[in-house]
């Protein structure tokens, strides 16, 4: 089986070594930026290489059987997609439909909770939305930061987790997933960004939107420090759909 490995990083790196080292798949080339780990190790073994950035159906290699995002921040659309045979497959830091969204690690530890783990889901347009190929589960520390839950448990996992996903690809064929359940969906947006306070908002049909940021202040107010509304949030986070983890590595 072909594969196409989109990522960046120490995480993207430890996938492509470790996609390398099953005998039935072959790595056709790699997406990601100029520099990166990923890049040096698709250079080393002489791996075709897609700026990150620039990946489309255009500029997709022939012959791709499935997509492999491995901590990519490229919105992989679904013309891509359908130009790979079993189309394309992502790691979420999350037990999804739980913690959508760029900050899943963050938000678990900020929420104050014990058990998290890691997602394989099919790529689609619903964001960290696509049926569910596996799902493990990991214990947070009281002591846990993201940093430290990221490179501990939740990394390793994740390159674990895709490696067995590709392996049941090739031996399988097209596995379709389980569809998640967005009855229990939720979507926080980055932590980093200006708090938005719109209780009118804070709950919205389907997967439902936290901002759990402290009341504002009435200076904070007039500061205009909260005037983003919940869209605003959701807008500015679409450009990391498949953005896979808080940035946790050097």
């Amino acid at each position: 089986m072909n594969i196409l490995i989109a990522g960046q990083k120490q995480f993207g790196a430890d996938v492509f070594r470790a996609a390398r080292s099953l005998p039935e798949v072959q790595i056709g080339a790699v997406c990601s930026p100029p520099g990166d780990r990923l890049t040096g190790q698709a250079e080393l073994y002489g791996v075709k290489v897609i700026k990150s950035g620039t990946l489309n159906a255009d500029n997709m290699p022939d012959g791709i059987d499935l997509i492999v995002a491995a901590h990519s921040h490229d919105f992989i659309g679904e013309r891509t997609r359908l130009r790979a045979r079993f189309g394309g497959i992502g790691y979420h830091p999350s037990l999804l439909p739980v913690h959508r969204g760029r900050d899943a690690i963050r938000w678990a530890i900020r929420m104050n909770e014990r058990v998290t783990g890691g997602t394989v889901y099919r790529l689609s347009n619903r964001m960290d939305g696509g049926n569910i190929i596996d799902q493990r589960h990991v214990f947070i520390r009281p002591d846990d930061d993201a940093r430290e839950l990221w490179r501990r448990e939740l990394a390793p996992l994740g390159v674990a987790m895709l490696t067995a996903a590709v392996a049941r690809f090739a031996a399988a064929g097209f596995i379709n997933g389980t569809e998640q359940d967005e009855t229990l969906a939720t979507w926080e947006p980055s932590i980093d960004r200006p708090p938005a306070f719109r209780p009118d908002l804070l709950m919205i049909d389907g997967p439902k939107a936290r901002c759990l940021a402290p009341a504002p202040t009435w200076g904070d107010l007039w500061a205009g420090h909260y005037d983003d509304t919940l869209q605003d949030v959701i807008a500015a986070e679409r450009g990391h759909h498949y953005a896979a983890a808080v940035n946790t590595e050097e």
